[in-house]
């Protein structure tokens, strides 16, 4: 910007005259930029609704499901044993013993100082008799173990510090062998040799070689039904894990133990009952934000006047409908019943209620169909909850997009004022300067007037 001295010549004060000029040459771009901040406001409203909502269409989607509300809680007389219960419970009880915890077989080498063969070569044979072999790299333990543990046959292999050897005096070390699964199936045999060696006979069982020894077997978890009893029936897993014993019920053993442990399944009517208060909780939480942001605020300006504002969603269909789908989706009929004989009650200030109590009797009475009407109303709320809040197609969300595209435009329209405003002020600076030029050559030419009119004066005398 160019250096500017106001009124030389004119004593006009024209950077500030130039300044209340843009003022008023500025207001339709004023309007436009408050059009702007009343528009992203509303956006960001709008985007915060649409949040809540989203989030009540996942969680009422699941309700409305049938292991929305299949809620059981099971519990078990034991602290060896954990139990769950999931979708397809059934309430009931049943007594067990658990007779054995599954385990991994273990074996170890006798003392070696380095692996009899070069090169190593192993064979193992697994619980179903498949073979695999492995080649180390060198006599090494330490190779050994590491060709044992890249090889993939189910097996891991430590090498453990073992003394000195009492001839030589050289380390010595035992290789450790782990089954990788627990149970049965884990079991495995291990050869020097390869498995046409195995085959033929001539390979031999690391077990059989001096200082070997099986340190841990293979084994099932077991547990035994009705213990005792004609009736008794033994239950197997290859890991301490049994999800068959039960329909929808998992259940986890730790330790062996003889005394029975009794397992206990029952409705979880707290759950379920949580449930349904969450669901009218997180409509009453949409119902309150849509209120906020309806209410219309008054305030006093200077002069003593009233100044009414309304709210970013006062007057908007929009949203009017979105709340009303939604409260109508929780608060009309199922099967010709209202909603209030199962505690969801509304108000007439267009907000839900729920008594506990009465959920709770009404569950208590006939829980088949409590759970029926929760994922009823779950379902229509979904539905509508879904309908405004889909991120392709839902009325908030189109709403929004078209805001936004609003806004973009008015803001190209800002742009295109920025560049008027400044051609419009350059020309107002261009034409006070030139006035002060055109001044001053008047000023110049008066001067000389009045100069030439006295020196007629001078000669006329």
């Amino acid at each position: 910007m160019g250096l500017a001295i106001d009124g030389l010549i004119s004593g006009l004060k024209t950077t500030d005259l130039i300044d209340q000029l843009m003022q008023a040459e500025a207001i339709p771009q004023t309007l436009l930029k408050n059009k702007v901040s009343d528009s992203t406001s509303y956006i960001t409203a709008m985007q915060a609704l649409n949040t809540k909502v989203a989030a009540l269409a996942d969680a009422a989607t699941k309700a409305s499901k049938p292991a929305g509300t299949d809620l059981h809680i099971a519990t078990s007389s034991s602290t060896a044993v954990t139990v769950t219960a999931g979708v397809g419970a059934v309430d009931g009880t049943i007594d067990f013993t658990v007779d054995k915890v599954a385990q991994s077989q273990v074996i170890v080498t006798g003392p070696l100082t380095q692996w009899p063969d070069e090169p190593p070569v192993l064979t193992f044979v697994a619980a179903d008799g498949t073979t695999k072999q492995v080649t180390a790299a060198s006599s090494s333990l330490a190779d050994v173990a590491a060709a044992i543990n890249k090889a993939g046959v189910g097996v891991s292999a430590t090498r453990v510090s073992a003394g000195l050897d009492p001839v030589s005096g050289a380390q010595t070390y035992r290789l450790q062998l782990s089954s990788t699964a627990t149970g049965s199936t884990g079991a495995f045999t291990a050869y020097r040799g390869t498995p046409a060696d195995v085959t033929a006979g001539t390979a031999t069982n690391l077990l059989t070689e001096p200082g070997a020894a099986q340190v841990r077997a293979a084994q099932d978890a077991q547990l035994t039904l009705w213990s005792g009893t004609g009736a008794a029936q033994v239950v197997t897993s290859s890991t301490n894990s049994f999800a068959d014993v039960l329909p929808g019920v998992s259940i986890t053993v730790s330790a062996a133990s003889t005394t029975p442990v009794t397992l206990t399944v029952a409705r979880d009517d707290k759950s379920i009952t949580d449930l349904a208060n969450t669901l009218v909780s997180s409509l009453n939480d949409i119902f309150g934000y849509v209120s906020s942001k309806q209410a219309v605020s008054t305030t006093t300006n200077a002069t003593g006047g009233t100044v009414v504002t309304a709210g970013a969603f006062t007057g908007d269909s929009t949203v009017r409908d979105a709340n009303q789908k939604l409260l109508t989706a929780a608060s009309a009929p199922i099967d010709g019943v209202s909603p209030s004989k199962y505690g969801i009650n509304i108000t007439r200030d267009g907000t839900l209620t729920f008594d506990k109590d009465v959920f709770g009797a009404a569950l208590a009475a006939d829980p088949e169909k409590v759970k029926a009407v929760v994922q009823t109303i779950a379902g229509r709320v979904a539905d509508a909850a879904t309908a405004t809040s889909d991120k392709y197609d839902g009325t908030i969300t189109t709403k929004i997009a078209g805001e936004q595209k609003t806004v973009k435009g008015l803001n190209d329209q800002i742009t295109d004022w920025d560049s008027r405003l400044a051609d419009r002020r350059s020309t107002l600076e261009k034409t006070y300067a030139n006035l002060e030029v055109q001044l001053q050559q008047l000023q110049s030419q008066s001067s000389w007037l009045t100069g030439q009119l006295a020196s007629l004066s001078s000669s006329s005398s």
